[in-house]
């Protein structure tokens, strides 16, 4: 590959992670749940993925648990958030934050041990194309079905009875309820698949993008993951495109240290960071788009009443 096609293709790659994570943050909060709890997600879902690859070799099993164990640790939030009426924003740390010491737990014996990764599914002729064919066509399938999952979410949130109950109970909890959609169930289900996408985001992570294993190795992916929902105004072509730019932006360290450039190792890897706090600042002026975009109910408790 040539340092270009290693940059296009690294950014597809870097861009799944957060893209995964994006997704599931995107359908909690379309349904009224903000969960900031998707870096300890993330995290203990890394751990457990590589832990369960490592020690069987088997990479779909891994990805399983991974995504198990960040429903139930998504669970955990949901039962304190929506079942308690806890602060949704307390919660979400509280339950990040207990991620995080998990995966320190369950990676202990294993740091700085590596696996093998998957190789990449080469499409025929068209993997052969001159630039167009290393980048777009010699991708591991994670990469293709994250995508292919970004159209169908966007499809379902915006054109089927499914998604017009997810945002419907994320604009008025109530009056969805006096339609007859089950609120907290909704809610609920919502929180799991987040969960379930931030596993597998976790999952990735450890066993494909970076087979190996580091405490830490996450490192505020999932706090990025959770601006990208903002910085796309809760549509999904929008944060498909955030996460490109901030996968683009994560490699930068490592195209700058390829072509010699004399540049402090520590001011890029904030990079991603900088551009995530530039971007929220300017978002965040136009108040006018983020009231029209973002769930009306978002983060607020419902506890089930008829009046609110």
């Amino acid at each position: 590959m040539s340092t270009l096609e290693f940059f296009l293709a690294g950014t597809l790659s870097a861009a799944t992670i957060f893209l995964l994570a994006a997704l599931g943050e995107l359908v909690a909060e379309k349904s009224g749940v903000l969960n900031l709890g998707v870096e300890g997600t993330m995290a203990i879902s890394a751990a457990v993925g590589f832990v369960v690859t490592f020690e069987t070799g088997n990479h779909l099993l891994g990805f399983a648990l991974a995504g198990v164990s960040g429903m139930l640790l998504s669970l955990v939030f949901a039962v304190i958030a929506i079942s308690f009426l806890a602060n949704q924003v307390a919660s979400g740390l509280a339950v990040g934050i207990l991620g995080l010491g998990l995966s320190a737990l369950i990676g202990r014996d294993y740091e700085s041990r590596t696996i093998a990764s998957t190789d990449g599914i080469s499409i025929p002729y068209l993997s052969e194309i001159p630039l167009i064919g290393p980048v777009l066509f010699q991708q591991n399938i994670v990469v293709y079905l994250t995508f292919a999952l970004a159209l169908v979410i966007g499809f379902t949130l915006t054109h089927t009875r499914l998604g017009l109950a997810i945002r419907s109970t994320g604009e008025n909890p109530h009056a969805a309820q006096a339609l007859g959609f089950p609120v907290f169930l909704i809610r609920y289900c919502a929180v799991a698949f987040g969960g379930l996408l931030s596993g597998f985001a976790g999952a990735y992570a450890s066993t494909i993008y970076t087979p190996l294993w580091a405490d830490g190795m996450i490192a505020g992916r999932g706090w990025i993951a959770v601006a990208l929902v903002v910085f796309g105004t809760w549509k999904t072509g929008r944060i498909a495109f955030g996460a490109m730019l901030f996968g683009m932006v994560s490699l930068g360290e490592l195209i700058a240290q390829s072509m010699g450039a004399n540049i402090p190792s520590q001011l890029l890897s904030s990079l991603p960071y900088i551009v995530t706090i530039v971007v929220l600042a300017l978002i965040s002026r136009d108040t006018v788009r983020m009231r029209l975009h973002a769930p009306f109910s978002l983060g607020e408790v419902f506890d089930g009443s008829e009046s609110r």
